[in-house]
């Protein structure tokens, strides 16, 4: 067999697995997103953030992804309230159907309506990978520079929402907006770009907008 089918192979049974997933969650009236980004650009901030946000009318768990057994990351979603359920690839640059099933299995959901699944840090592996979420959401950062979407254009394109974080620090770094806009319409013409800083909470109200935008959708659509 050669390896082009056994890649193949594995691609389609995780698919599978994805799909299983989106319909126990879809099932649930549970919306699911997964939350992409290189390593440094805020996805932690950026999650407790949200739960800042939307605790009070909203029950959010949280999947943590890492290479190595840490639970520096999913410690701070328990401490802020939430469930929050480690898991550990072994090594591996992404998580995959398989690890989101068996994260979904500790998490309670009939008390949820968002999980947030929080990716291993990088721009290539977890864009080959369906975790059976509802939406895939990218965070990339100021510091990162403007070139991303050229050098990094498979994840930029199955993506529905772009949040450029750290946008407090544009007057301090050399980003060219309207070029990094560019790249991602180049790739993806229909993805949200929602600018704005966890630190600081500017632009988070458009985020929050559109998250409860996608979660009332869907649970209009499974009534």
């Amino acid at each position: 067999m050669s390896k082009v089918t056994e890649v193949e192979k594995i691609m389609d049974a995780n698919d599978q697995v994805a799909g299983l997933i989106r319909d126990k969650l879809t099932a649930k009236k549970v919306f699911a997103i997964n939350l992409m980004a290189s390593p440094g650009a805020g996805k932690t901030t950026f999650i407790l953030r949200t739960i800042q946000e939307l605790s009070s009318r909203l029950k959010i768990g949280v999947i943590e992804g890492d290479t190595a057994p840490v639970t520096i990351d999913a410690d701070k979603i328990t401490a802020a309230g939430m469930p929050a359920v480690q898991i550990n690839t072994g090594g591996e640059c992404h998580l995959d159907a398989m690890m989101m099933n068996s994260g979904i299995e500790q998490l309670p959901l009939d008390d949820l309506d968002l999980i947030i699944v929080e990716n291993v840090g990088n721009l290539i592996c977890p864009a080959a990978f369906n975790l059976g979420t509802h939406a895939n959401v990218l965070i990339a950062s100021i510091p990162e520079g403007d070139d991303k979407p050229y050098k990094y254009p498979n994840i930029y394109r199955g993506i529905q929402c772009l949040v450029l974080n750290k946008t407090d620090l544009l007057p301090y770094v050399d980003f060219n907006l309207d070029y990094f806009k560019q790249g991602i319409r180049m790739l993806n013409p229909t993805a949200d770009i929602l600018p704005l800083s966890s630190k600081t909470g500017e632009g988070m109200d458009a985020w929050l907008a559109w998250l409860r935008a996608r979660i009332g959708e869907k649970k209009h659509a499974t009534k």
